[in-house]
């Protein structure tokens, strides 16, 4: 069960989650490996859908502060995320922002900052409209990719038509020296969204075994040369410090986050739900945390949840 909050708050909702439909087996994928340009460097975008399938919607995710975008395609059983959304009907896009994975690398990797990705984001959508066609796309971003959508879309409002912001970073994680241009990546670091039993070690009853080997092998294979620190250097301020100014945006939003994350902001959680537009919904997710889009008790509530919010 969830908690679901139509906003504005009038009506206070309480419902339960239908089991998801089984995945067919035999579901066969298109995927398409693209280059745009911004900032003058190379960026890498995908894009996945139902083959054969005709897809006329299109979505965009936007990965978090230190591993890229193959975050949302956990290639394990029914875990990934870009093929659910696929299976909705959806052309499912993903962009490796500047420094990160398969795009280029800059040399400043602290340049690479919230205002700087966002930027990035805008050529991906201008891109993915000139292909498509479409005047309009939803957005979903994870964790610091809640900041940096929700930056581009305060610039420009007029290209998306809803927004999720999942595991929302509303203020800084903590005062911190960030100097070092990339980030050094490892394996014990890129399991730190997982969450942990009573002995700190990996809650296998939380997370799959397999989709925890999945999600660090693709850590290690695509991110193993480090990414840029511009984001962690917005990110390590005062705990005081607002970073997404949901009152600033202009059309509906989703607003959902696991009750067990150690990123949320509460209080400014609890400020952000009464100032959302209009149209807007916030979703709790009783023992979710950071990562519960590739949690055993929690994903299929997480895209459920999504579903809904993007065809209501």
């Amino acid at each position: 069960m969830i908690r679901l909050i139509i906003l504005p708050l009038t009506i206070a909702l309480l419902i339960m989650i239908n089991a998801l439909p089984a995945v067919a087996s035999n579901d066969k994928y298109e995927v398409e490996e693209l280059a745009l340009q911004s900032h003058g460097l190379n960026l890498h975008l995908s894009r996945v859908s139902l083959l054969n399938d005709g897809a006329s919607k299109d979505i965009l995710l936007i990965h978090g502060l230190t591993y890229s975008s193959h975050v949302f395609d956990v290639d394990y059983k029914d875990y990934s995320l870009v093929k659910f959304l696929a299976r909705q009907g959806y052309n499912v896009w993903r962009l490796d922002l500047t420094g990160y994975s398969q795009s280029d690398k800059i040399s400043d990797g602290l340049s690479v900052n919230s205002d700087y990705a966002a930027e990035d984001i805008k050529a991906a959508v201008d891109y993915i409209f000139e292909r498509n066609g479409n005047k309009k796309i939803d957005l979903l971003g994870w964790s610091w990719g809640t900041v940096t959508t929700s930056r581009f879309i305060e610039k420009y409002p007029e290209k998306i038509r809803r927004l999720v912001i999942y595991a929302p970073i509303f203020s800084g994680v903590g005062i911190g020296e960030v100097e070092e241009s990339y980030h050094k990546n490892t394996w014990e670091h890129a399991a730190d969204d997982f969450q942990r039993d009573a002995t700190g070690k990996i809650d296998f009853s939380v997370i799959e075994p397999g989709v925890e080997a999945t999600f660090l092998s693709n850590c290690w294979r695509y991110d193993g040369n480090g990414s840029p620190n511009g984001g962690r250097k917005d990110l390590m301020v005062s705990e005081n410090l607002q970073l997404i100014f949901v009152e600033r945006l202009t059309l509906p939003v989703l607003i959902i986050e696991g009750d067990n994350d150690p990123y949320i902001n509460r209080s400014m959680l609890k400020t952000a739900i009464v100032k959302c537009p209009a149209g807007s919904a916030f979703v709790e997710i009783a023992g979710g945390g950071h990562a519960m889009m590739i949690e055993k008790s929690h994903y299929k509530t997480f895209r459920k949840a999504v579903k809904t919010f993007l065809e209501n």
